[in-house]
């Protein structure tokens, strides 16, 4: 799947688009296939190192504001299931 990548801190030109692995969804989450995504001054803030980087280890995948298609529900969701559209605003992705 492509993601934004963050690998180093640094200005936003260190993010970059890069194909990872697709995630399985953990106990109670969703995957969720992203069709928008916002960029805000968290994002700007976060690659710089200024929020977040004590709590994130490099390399990470940018991704605060989302709108999609719940592709993979994990075990335990009952909330959600695959084909659900969906948006919100998640806690860093694994």
């Amino acid at each position: 799947m492509r993601a934004v990548l963050q690998e180093e801190w640094g200005d936003p030109e260190t993010m970059r688009l890069a194909e990872i692995d697709r995630p399985e969804p953990a106990f109670g989450e969703v995957l969720v296939r992203v069709v928008a995504a916002g960029v805000n001054p968290v994002d700007y803030y976060t690659a710089r190192g200024l929020a977040y980087n004590r709590l994130l280890d490099l390399p990470f995948v940018h991704g605060w504001d989302v709108a999609g298609v719940v592709e993979r529900v994990g075990y335990g969701t009952t909330r959600f299931q695959s084909g659900d559209r969906v948006f919100g605003m998640p806690w860093f992705p694994r």
